[in-house]
C-alpha cells in the first residue's frame, strides 16, 4: 500500500490549507498521516548536536513517529499558508528536526532515508502573491527526507477574496499531484 505523509502548516483548524489538504484525502487511495504543525507534540532543534556524531535525535517527542513514517512512506507532501513569503513558523519548527538528516550525510557519510520518495507542496496566501521562497525552503525539507522527484507548487492566491477550495487552478493542481503520486482512488 503506497503511504503518504502530509506536513501541514496551517493554525487554522478550518483554513484554506487545511480545506486543500482535505479535497485531496478525500481522494488518496492509499495510506497517509497528516502532521498538524500546530497541534502536535513536536519540539524545535535545540542545537545539541547530538546528531553530529549519533543517529536520531536526542529529543524524545512525537517526531520519533513522523522519522518512522518518512522511512517507509512514498510521498511527501507540505502544506501551508505563506507569512511573509515563507512557509509558518511552526512548521519550519518541525522542519529543523530534519538536521539529524543533515548531519548523517554531510557529518556521518551516512544516507539516513534510502527509500526514494516524490515530493509535492501546496502553498495559500492572500498577500502579495510571493511563493518562490516557500517554495524554495519546502524543496529543501523535501530534498532532506529523499524526496528525488518534486511537483510543481500548487498554489492558491487571493484567499483572502475568494477560498482556496474554489480556485479551479489549485483544484486542478491536486489532481495532478494525485497523478504524480499515482494516487487517484
Amino acid at each position: 500500500m503506497t503511504k503518504t505523509l502530509i506536513l501541514n502548516g496551517s493554525p487554522r483548524i478550518n483554513g484554506d490549507t487545511v480545506g486543500l489538504i482535505g479535497k485531496m484525502t478525500g481522494r488518496i487511495g492509499g495510506g497517509y498521516k497528516i502532521v498538524d504543525a500546530y497541534r502536535c507534540s513536536v519540539s524545535p532543534c535545540l542545537d545539541c548536536r547530538y546528531c553530529w556524531e549519533n543517529s536520531g535525535c536526542a529529543i524524545r517527542d512525537e517526531m520519533q513517529e513522523i522519522y518512522e513514517y518518512i522511512q517507509e512512506c512514498d510521498n511527501i507532501l507540505i502544506a501551508s499558508p505563506i507569512y511573509f513569503s515563507e512557509l509558518t513558523g511552526r512548521l519550519l519548527d518541525v522542519g529543523s528536526r530534519l538536521q539529524t538528516y543533515f548531519c548523517a550525510r554531510f557529518f556521518r557519510k551516512e544516507e539516513p532515508i534510502l527509500k526514494p520518495k516524490k515530493g509535492a507542496v501546496i502553498l495559500v496566501g492572500g498577500g502579495d502573491g510571493h511563493m518562490e521562497k516557500a517554495y524554495g525552503t519546502a524543496c529543501t525539507l523535501l530534498h532532506h527526507m529523499n524526496c528525488r522527484q518534486i511537483h510543481e507548487p500548487v498554489y492558491s492566491h487571493n484567499t483572502n477574496e475568494r477560498p482556496a477550495v474554489e480556485d479551479e487552478s489549485a483544484l486542478s493542481g491536486l489532481d495532478s499531484i494525485l497523478d504524480f503520486f499515482h494516487l487517484c482512488g
